[in-house]
């Protein structure tokens, strides 16, 4: 078999023609089974992205799934759970998988490149403007969303306190990588309990959350065709003066560059790390705040900024499926998330929904925002699962011209509940 004939233009899995990801795949899965795929990174990388590719792909394609649960990555979590659960791969590549994501640092070295190239790689205008107009929006759906499903958690007897903590923080907290897993390691320290736990307790929120949000949004662009005073159609201020976003420079593609961003991201990290050992706040939400104060003051260098962007891109483009695959293998009990389903713990996702919806919507009208738009971005962006979650509200709304502030939501947004979250833990717990 040629080159050009193992490289043709169908199907592609990563980019790669199917006959040749076959054939990768076959030689990861005979070492998987032979017992002799290597420890470390070089064995835990190729078998967790292979599993990543093909679950996402799965994902993406079931008609359910793909509208309303969130599309490949739920299946990439919980397939790649079930497969270690009901062995259908061997104990030893859990053990390779499971010992990359947490004793060699993978998670970390992940979330690292995440929050530091998505803050810095935004528009400095755009994220001070954010903060002073925008924030308010969001702050106002977190607010009545905990609250609400803390009132309704302690009327049904499942606790105020559990509700807010397990089904309305997590859900609120900007998806899975930027949001349920630093949460579950915060959750974790804070408790002195495996992050496992935690993690499972969420994933099956995170889930059902987004489902909601998407229908959510298509039910207020219904709404919005009827009382047409109550949304911009895609606008999202009532005043002509609404902050638009600088055209970008764009900039080459530059290795070195990128090589920059991996110093950037992890030495930020570092500096979390060390702050934390002076401020009882987890490392996570310190590397966060000092990353945005950075940006917001023009310290760093442009092309520096650049490239921590550029390396988060490449992160998240080739090693998010990768990374699901070690979240379902690491953090997620199955027979854990299964138990917590229940019609008390799904009529708590709906209120934390709900509430997200109203109090964005309402904080959103009193700054002069439209209503149904501030619900969208401010609401149902912080209640899906991140960008993704981001697209696909924003699809089923009809108002794709929305996601800066989509983006605003998902990044610093599930910044502000981490740093929240760490907060009421020192308070509550």
């Amino acid at each position: 078999m040629t080159a050009n004939k193992l490289e043709n233009k169908g199907f592609q899995l990563m980019g790669i023609s199917l006959p040749m990801f076959l054939i990768l795949t076959a030689v990861v899965l005979f070492a998987t089974y032979m017992g002799v795929l290597p420890k470390g990174m070089i064995g835990a990388f190729p078998l967790m992205m292979i599993i990543g590719a093909i679950l996402n792909e799965l994902g993406n394609r079931l008609p359910i799934v793909k509208d309303f649960l969130g599309g490949g990555a739920i299946i990439v979590i919980f397939g790649s759970a079930a497969l270690v659960t009901y062995g259908v791969l061997p104990e030893s590549s859990k053990e390779i998988m499971k010992n990359f994501m947490k004793g060699e640092g993978f998670l970390s070295f992940y979330i690292a490149a995440l929050i530091t190239g998505s803050i810095l790689g935004m528009n400095r205008k755009l994220l001070i403007s954010a903060s002073v107009r925008y924030l308010p929006v969001i702050l106002g759906g977190v607010i009545v969303s905990l609250g609400l499903t803390g009132l309704v958690g302690m009327v049904m007897g499942y606790g105020a306190k559990e509700a807010i903590f397990y089904v309305a923080i997590p859900i609120m907290g900007g998806g899975m990588g930027a949001g349920a897993v630093p949460l579950s390691q915060i959750f974790g320290q804070a408790l002195n309990t495996d992050p496992t736990q935690m993690m499972s307790k969420m994933v099956p929120a995170l889930a059902l959350g987004n489902a909601m949000a998407i229908v959510v949004a298509g039910l207020l662009d219904r709404v919005g065709k009827k009382k047409v005073s109550l949304t911009g159609n895609g606008k999202l201020m009532k005043s002509q003066n609404a902050i638009k976003e600088e055209e970008q420079k764009t900039m080459k593609l530059d290795y070195k560059l990128m090589g920059i961003g991996i110093l950037l991201s992890t030495t930020f990290f570092v500096w979390g790390k060390i702050l934390a050992k002076f401020i009882p706040i987890h490392a996570y939400a310190l590397m966060i705040i000092s990353v945005a104060v950075v940006k917001v003051l023009g310290i760093i260098p442009e092309k520096y900024e650049k490239g921590a962007f550029q390396w988060f891109r490449f992160v998240m483009t080739n090693f998010t499926p990768a990374l699901l695959v070690g979240i379902g293998v690491a953090y997620t009990d199955l027979n854990a998330v299964i138990n917590s389903l229940s019609v008390i713990y799904v009529i708590l996702v709906f209120t934390t929904v709900l509430g997200a919806t109203i109090g964005s919507g309402f904080v959103g009208n009193l700054l002069g925002f439209y209503p149904i738009e501030a619900s969208i971005t401010g609401g149902l962006c912080m209640a899906n699962m991140g960008g993704t979650g981001d697209v696909a509200v924003l699809s089923a709304c009809n108002r794709m011209e929305l996601m800066p502030f989509a983006q605003i939501s998902s990044r610093i947004g599930g910044a502000f509940m981490l740093i929240l979250a760490t907060s009421l833990l020192s308070i509550f717990l």
